[in-house]
């Protein structure tokens, strides 16, 4: 991977974990760190699927492959928030 794409991979991988916290109803109590680190993973399972589902290169913005993100990662939002909640008490 090269620089660029590194850097693209996070700034990619922070707004899918952004909309993926925003997408999970009540407080989430998980560090921006973590929210980046679910982007991440979500952006890349989310490309993953969609290319399996062959729905990953369509023209113009890629709202499939964009919304199976987003579901990647609100599940890991919600996933690790419930976690972190139950550890806590």
């Amino acid at each position: 991977m090269e620089v660029q794409g590194f850097f693209t991979a996070i700034i990619i991988g922070l707004i899918i974990g952004a909309l993926g916290r925003l997408v999970v109803p009540g407080k989430q109590k998980i560090s921006i760190l973590l929210t980046l680190a679910i982007g991440v993973v979500a952006a890349i399972l989310g490309t993953l699927v969609a290319g399996a589902l062959g729905v990953d290169d369509t023209a113009g913005i890629d709202w499939i492959e964009l919304f199976i993100q987003v579901v990647f990662a609100a599940l890991g939002v919600a996933l690790l928030a419930g976690t972190y909640g139950r550890r806590r008490h």
